[in-house]
């Protein structure tokens, strides 16, 4: 799956998501990679942070090779829930990357370790509480409005993260595969000076759109084969 998505980007699955008609479910926006052109695909290691480390810990028992570590903090600005020390364990568990709903800390030794770590920045401190650990503290964790765990897998990249169904995942990445393709020759086809608008018969769109005022254009685009999901 990891060596599949190599070649595609976020965008292509999310598009592929949207022509399959299955959620996009896409994290929060400001989940960002600690180093730019990460990428990161494996399937969701879930953990739910309740201010003690000892969590991944024992996450990192039952990890396979390739899993992400995938870390509820609800979102907090206030503290940060891992830093250089988590991040080098993750890494001899066999764990492909670290994606954190809350921030981290120890940026330049996380970097300097290498293993992808996304979340939504970073502050010095760490937590200051130690709360009552739920019941599927390792069974799920919620990133943004979506609730993911081990049946799922986590794709990143420098436009964001996303989580799809690990029994969807085959058809989603091929299809991914053919839209990629498809934009890749529309690309060309511009660089080559044939315009979008000619490729995608924008015209012939506007006349029949006078013709037929309900008419959208992803309905004109499925007529003329273009990919184009915004």
């Amino acid at each position: 799956m990891a060596r599949h998505f190599a070649t595609l980007t976020t965008p292509h699955v999310a598009d592929a998501c949207l022509r399959l008609g299955l959620p996009v479910r896409c994290a929060p926006a400001g989940l960002r990679p600690v180093l730019p052109g990460t990428r990161l695909a494996g399937r969701v290691l879930p953990v739910r942070h309740t201010g003690s480390v000892d969590v991944f810990l024992e996450a990192f028992e039952t990890a396979a090779p390739g899993d992400v570590l995938v870390i509820d903090n609800g979102g907090r600005t206030d503290e940060a829930c891992a830093g250089d020390l988590a991040v080098l364990e993750a890494r001899a568990a066999g764990v492909a990357g670290v994606v954190i709903w809350g921030l981290h800390r120890d940026t330049a030794d996380i970097r300097a370790i290498g293993l992808p770590v996304i979340s939504l920045g970073a502050v010095p401190t760490g937590p200051q509480r130690l709360d009552p650990s739920p019941a599927d503290a390792l069974e799920s964790a919620e990133v943004g409005e979506w609730t993911v765990g081990r049946s799922d897998l986590v794709l990143a990249d420098d436009d964001g993260v996303l989580f799809v169904p690990d029994a969807d995942a085959a058809r989603l990445l091929d299809t991914a595969a053919g839209i990629r393709d498809t934009e890749r020759a529309q690309a060309d086809r511009i660089r080559a000076g044939v315009t979008l608008r000619e490729q995608v018969a924008f015209r012939r769109y506007l006349e029949r759109r006078r013709e037929n005022p309900s008419l959208t254009f992803r309905e004109h685009l499925r007529t003329v084969g273009g990919e184009i999901e915004v």
